[in-house]
């Protein structure tokens, strides 16, 4: 059995082309199953995680403030009575999802409070 014409000498094309393989297969192992990333990539997953720790900190803030608001128990009941798409634009309004030293609401936190609120009973 004879070898194909490409197997049969050592040179430094030989050479050349393995070491272009192996890196190709090692490229496409670390990116795919190797966890290994590009740097914009890993800037938006530090992002979004510290923007879902911010919003983990603060929903609880939020629970608070509206279950010791002046009249939270007609707050609760109008919660409630929201469709449960708009009960984030609720809690917004009412001034609750606005961070301490902060003038804007956060919209994330509105929704992460109301969802809260209405595990609540």
């Amino acid at each position: 059995m004879s070898l194909p014409s490409m197997l049969q000498d050592q040179t430094i094309k030989r050479l050349l082309q393995g070491a272009a393989a192996g890196a190709v297969v090692t490229m496409i192992v670390g990116f795919n199953w190797g966890g290994w990333s590009i740097e914009s990539t890993a800037a938006k997953r530090a992002d979004d995680a510290s923007r879902s720790a911010v919003v983990a900190v603060l929903a609880p803030i939020c629970v608070d403030k509206f279950q010791h608001s002046a009249d939270a128990t007609n707050n609760f009941v109008e919660l409630k009575k929201v469709a449960s798409y708009m009960q984030g634009s609720f809690v917004e309004k009412g001034g609750w999802a606005t961070p301490p030293g902060s003038e804007k609401a956060n919209s994330a936190v509105a929704q992460a409070c109301a969802t809260l609120l209405g595990n609540l009973k």
